[in-house]
């Protein structure tokens, strides 16, 4: 770490410097505390006896050397304020964290993993013209370990129930939810207490590692969830660290967010090279492939709120550390969930943007799950819900999800938000993935989702893995197997999505209809997407630009999925001039066609008629 990089909020690698460091003849640690009066270190190496610190560099840094002490050791600062109090801390930068209740740091040795993930760091990019599939997870509820008294799985452990069960559905990339330590288990990660630390709800550093690693040799991505933005408010943490507000705003009026976290101040330098040193930690490190960043919408206004304004603070900082970690790590994606209209999210910043790769599509999320909780009598005046998406959507680089707060708090699964009755639910929720899958942008959906589970997401219990034995569900997982391979085989449907170009509505304005329909071009390849999202039997013409065969590749109403249309009745359609077409769906139906040349398929040969019989 260059000491004036880290004063001008330039550096990014302060985790070199900062936090609990192994030697050849045992550990230095050292911390930033400015305010403080004196520090000492406590741990298993000294008895939990109190090791004095010596002010380090200029005065404003702390360090102490401790011969034998070694990888797995518990450790805290002891800080003394100049008020006269002191209170135990766990490290800023330490690598790893106990287990809740308690927080000690724990010595951790980052280069005894040797990741064997040459050829894939070598080929991975951002993925703008490949599928981008997300599978959205929280570790500890997907599966649980009968063994284990908290019912979860090491990191290495669930690599291995992982990764069949991703290849099996097409998935590319799976995003785990916050990783860093955090004290309570329903915060799910998102009220962090140790930045740097893997949560040892899942066993080491070394076994995240191997995990990433097991991911990357079987081609699929990682991605972490990110929380740049807060701090949980627990004593023994970040906030007032060194008696004074050290990484938080002293204002009470903006100090605390919503969520009863500490904001951060990021335009105090300690704040800004804290976090983006944490951002670049986990993306060199441990080799994830991308972050997904958490709350954006509370960096750019101030608590969240665009009638307070924009935060220049906060602003000026994403940008700041986008542009660095772009220049560190320039084939690992940077993901905003963002809910505000505000400009150029996935813009560079040397053109004035916010540096993200790619922005979350809220609007369409919430557009589309208020469209399908509609009675189908009262959808013809909803219908620009399902078009207005792409008025805006080359406005930004955007993705599509159903994540997991869509899932939780009352709010119903996605399934569960469907109209009517239990039966009514399944063949809307395949034509509206099928939407989905075929609407330009990357996609992320939150595990269960691929089998339709009813029960909210709850941390504590696994996924409902047993419905699968029942039938509609059963059917909607092979259902979402074959949408998803087709997305990810498809360059019609993944590649150049960006580019209005490979965009064109059949029918946008068929209100009364319920009905939908548009092409997706790309690679010499044309995709027509067809929907009726009406309780009735539909039929409307479409005009096609040439004579064409168009060949069917799904419906989501065929009854090997549950729905009533055999597959014999799935049949080539010829249209031999320029001109209307009529086409009939079923309720509550998606098809998708591959429109193919004319001549690919030839007509029948009419049989020879037979010589007469000799006279």
């Amino acid at each position: 770490m260059e000491f004036h990089a880290f004063y001008t909020g330039a550096s990014f690698d302060a985790h070199e410097y900062l936090g609990g460091h192994l030697t050849e003849e045992g550990a230095v640690f050292r911390t930033f505390a400015p305010s403080a009066e004196k520090i000492s270190l406590i741990g298993e190496f000294s008895g939990w006896e109190e090791l004095p610190m010596e002010r380090a560099h200029d005065g404003n840094f702390w360090e102490c050397s401790v011969p034998g002490a070694r990888a797995g050791m518990l450790y805290k600062y002891r800080i003394y304020t100049r008020g006269g109090r002191c209170l135990d801390h766990c490290d800023p930068y330490g690598f790893g964290m106990e287990l809740r209740p308690n927080w000690a740091s724990i010595v951790r040795d980052l280069n005894v993993y040797k990741f064997t993930d040459e050829k894939w760091l070598a080929r991975r990019d951002k993925n703008y013209n490949k599928p981008l599939n997300i599978y959205e997870m929280h570790p500890g509820s997907w599966k649980t370990n009968e063994d284990d008294e908290n019912g979860w799985y090491d990191y290495a452990a669930i690599a291995d129930l992982l990764i069949p069960y991703l290849k099996e559905h097409g998935y590319t990339h799976v995003e785990f939810m916050p990783l860093s330590e955090h004290p309570a288990d329903c915060s799910w990660g998102y009220q962090n207490t140790g930045f740097y630390a893997p949560t040892s709800r899942y066993g080491t550093a070394e076994q995240l590692m191997e995990l990433i690693d097991k991911l990357h040799s079987a081609d699929i991505g990682a991605i972490m969830d990110f929380v740049p933005v807060h701090f949980a408010i627990d004593g023994y943490a970040l906030r007032n660290f060194d008696g004074t507000p050290l990484y938080e705003y002293p204002e009470s009026d903006v100090s605390v967010s919503e969520w009863g976290t500490c904001n951060f101040l990021f335009n105090k330098p300690s704040s800004a090279v804290f976090m983006q040193s944490c951002a670049n930690y986990w993306l060199e490190k441990y080799h994830f492939d991308g972050l997904r960043m958490d709350a954006i919408s509370r960096a750019i206004y101030w608590q969240g709120q665009p009638e307070r304004g924009v935060n220049p603070n906060s602003v000026n900082f994403i940008k700041q550390m986008n542009a660095g970690l772009q220049r560190l790590h320039p084939n690992c994606m940077l993901i905003a969930e963002d809910s505000t209209a505000f400009p150029k999210i996935t813009c560079p910043v040397e053109y004035d943007g916010m540096g993200f790769d790619y922005k979350w599509d809220l609007g369409w999320m919430n557009d589309t799950l208020n469209y399908f909780r509609t009675p189908p009598a009262e959808r013809p005046a909803q219908h620009n819900k399902l078009t207005f998406s792409m008025f805006y959507f080359y406005n930004e680089l955007y993705m599509l999800e159903f994540s997991h707060d869509e899932n939780v708090h009352g709010k119903a699964t996605v399934v569960q938000k469907m109209w009517g009755d239990y039966e009514q639910k399944f063949p809307q929720a395949r034509a509206m993935y099928a939407y989905m899958f075929t609407h330009p942008g990357k996609k992320l959906n939150f595990m269960g989702g691929e089998f339709a589970q009813f029960r909210e997401w709850d941390e504590t219990r696994e996924q409902d893995w047993d419905i699968l034995k029942y039938p509609l569900h059963e059917s909607f997982d092979r259902y979402m197997k074959k949408l998803m391979g087709l997305y990810k085989t498809k360059p019609a449907l993944h590649n150049a999505e960006y580019n209005s170009d490979t965009f064109r509505w059949l029918m946008a304005d068929n209100a009364e209809q319920c009905s939908y329909a548009y092409i997706r071009t790309a690679e010499n390849q044309t995709i027509w997407c067809l929907f009726n999202f009406s309780d009735k039997e539909q039929t409307f013409p479409l005009k096609a630009d040439k004579p064409c065969v168009l060949t069917p590749l799904l419906s989501s109403d065929e009854q090997t999925y549950s729905g009533s249309t055999s597959a014999n009745e799935l049949k080539n359609i010829a249209i031999e001039k320029e001109g209307a077409h009529e086409f009939t769906l079923p309720p509550f139906t998606a098809v998708l066609y591959e429109e193919l040349p004319a001549e690919t398929i030839k007509p029948a040969k009419t049989a020879k008629k037979p010589k007469p019989a000799a006279k």
